[in-house]
Parts: structure tokens; C-alpha cells; sequence
């Protein structure tokens, strides 16, 4: 689990304006977020109708258009 101990930044009237974290904390965040994303996008490439290829061939394809520049 993911814990961030953030402070606050407030303006004259008390009001939040602002967080500031720790570094550590931060990448571990972005870490998190890279990770959703790519959650996010295996589950639209799994229910969309689209053939696909095994990554061996896939990965041939690509040298041999690589190697015919």
C-alpha cells in the first residue's frame, strides 16, 4: 500500500493551496500511475475485436521493416 504523508501549503486565509511531498513519495505515485496505465490499456486491447499476433512475429515484422530502410 501506498502511503504519502503530504504536507500543506496555505495562503493567508488558511486555505490549501498547495502539497508538497517527499520524493520518495512522489515516484513511488507516478510508479503507481505508470502501473494503472498499463492496466487500463492490456484491458481495452483484451476487449477490443482486433486480431492479434504472437510477440515473436510481431517482433520479426518489425526488424525486417527495420532492416528494408
Amino acid at each position: 500500500m501506498l502511503i504519502i504523508n503530504p504536507k500543506y501549503i496555505t495562503d493567508h486565509a488558511g486555505n490549501k493551496i498547495s502539497v508538497v511531498i517527499s520524493l520518495k513519495e512522489f515516484e513511488a505515485m507516478v510508479e503507481k500511475i505508470e502501473e494503472l496505465e498499463d492496466i487500463k490499456l492490456y484491458d481495452q486491447v483484451k476487449n477490443s475485436d482486433e486480431s492479434s499476433l504472437p510477440i515473436d512475429e510481431a517482433f520479426e515484422m518489425i526488424e525486417t521493416l527495420r532492416k528494408e530502410k
